[in-house]
Order: C-alpha cells, then sequence, then structure tokens
C-alpha cells in the first residue's frame, strides 16, 4: 500500500485528507501538535482499515521530522508527503506596523524551514517510490496583497518558490504548491474571529487533492477549487 506523511492533520484540511487517503487504501503517518485532537483523528481514520501512526509533535523539531519519516519507512517508504501544518504568526491577523516578529519568525519555522526540513528527510524514501510526490498547502495570500495577511502570506509565498526549485531539482518526482482556497477551519478562525461569511467545509475541496495523485499532472502550482472545476 501507498504510505503518505501527512502534518497538521489533527482536523481541518489535514484530517479530511487523512480520511479520504484512508478510504482508498493509503497508509498514514500523521502529525500534529495537540496529542489528543491527533488521538482523535487517528482512532477515525484507522476505521478504514489501513495502518495509522500517529506522533504528535512540533515540526519545527529536527528530531520530530526524523521520526516521522522513520515511522513511514517502517510502514513500507514514503510515496506521499503533504507539508500542511501552518502557523498564521498572529492570531487574530493584525497589520504589518502591528505584527510581532516572533510571530513572523514562527510563521517562517513552521510554514517555510520545516517544510523543507522534512523534505530532505524525506527525499531518499520519496526518490525511490514509484511515484514520490510533494503537496505544500499554500495560500490566495502568497499570490495577493490582502491587508493583515502580510506574514502569513509571504511565508506562503517563499514556500511556493520553494517548492517550485525542487521541482526542476527533482525531476523525478510530482511537486505541487496547492491552494485550497478559503475554507472552514480552526486556522481561518483564529486569523478572522469576526469574519460572518460561510465557508466551505475542508472535505468538499480533498477531491481536487485526490485529482492531483489521479492524474498526476506536472509539477507546479494549482488551486484545489479549480481542479474540482476541471480547470487549472
Amino acid at each position: 500500500m501507498p504510505v503518505a506523511i501527512i502534518t497538521g492533520a489533527s482536523r481541518g484540511l489535514g484530517r479530511a485528507l487523512a480520511e479520504a487517503l484512508a478510504g482508498r487504501g493509503w497508509d498514514l503517518v500523521l502529525d500534529a501538535r495537540g496529542a489528543e485532537a491527533l488521538a482523535d483523528a487517528a482512532g477515525a481514520v484507522s476505521g478504514h482499515g489501513t495502518r495509522v501512526t500517529a506522533l504528535p509533535g512540533d515540526v519545527t523539531d529536527p528530531g520530530h521530522r526524523a521520526e516521522l519519516v522513520a515511522a513511514a519507512r517502517r510502514l513500507g517508504g514514503v510515496d506521499l508527503l503533504v507539508h500542511n501544518a501552518s502557523a498564521l504568526g498572529a492570531e487574530p491577523l493584525v497589520r504589518l506596523e502591528e505584527l510581532p516578529l516572533e510571530g513572523l519568525r514562527r510563521a517562517l519555522e513552521v510554514n517555510l524551514v520545516a517544510g523543507l526540513g522534512l523534505v530532505q528527510e524525506a527525499l531518499p524514501p520519496l526518490r525511490a517510490a514509484r511515484a514520490g510526490a510533494v503537496i505544500a498547502v499554500s495560500s490566495d495570500a502568497a499570490a495577493e496583497a490582502y491587508p493583515a495577511w502580510g506574514g502569513y502570506g509571504a511565508s506562503k509565498a517563499a514556500l511556493d518558490q520553494l517548492v517550485a526549485v525542487l521541482a526542476v531539482e527533482e525531476p523525478g518526482l510530482r511537486v505541487w504548491a496547492v491552494d485550497p482556497g478559503d475554507m472552514a477551519t480552526e486556522l481561518y478562525a483564529a486569523a478572522v474571529p469576526d469574519d460572518p461569511e460561510p465557508r466551505p467545509e475542508p472535505a468538499a475541496v480533498v477531491p481536487g487533492f485526490l485529482r492531483l495523485l489521479q492524474e498526476r499532472p506536472a509539477s507546479g502550482r494549482y488551486g484545489a477549487p479549480a481542479l474540482l472545476d476541471g480547470a487549472r
């Protein structure tokens, strides 16, 4: 069975993607900082009958990243790495003049540096996989300028560039940056707690990710909503 590592998998998009992959026979290594929420997610996901390893920890910790890849190797390797864990930099979001520099550093460490660290750790088994792939969860804020989204958007824009370079350096892999669009997640609620607009549940965009894995288009940046409509 194929094996995927998914960070930030205790809730939101990470959990929805884990459940969808498990339902299609994938074995999984799941990560999140909250042990209780991660255990709950792993219990639900394992109900599909696949092997699930849940490892609570912080992706900025090199030792934790090594544990994630080691766990995947025990399941058979790494066919897919999904870097979904994210930090906002400030909760709720604030304008750049108020953004704590420590918050910006945290966003860069989680969204960018930890993503590269995990890729570096997982590259050998990814290269050895029959169809190795990396998905970096991006954001519209990486490409557009929205007030108060500067720190988070900058970290995701840097992640997009890192992924683009990785795709050139690793032509044997598929490397995708995916903007999932607006979703009803705890992360978004923490970012903009007073936003009254209804937003789709994360499970609604998961089919776009599954289409990438099924059709394996060229490495690049994609939008999950556009994938759902059959367009890039």
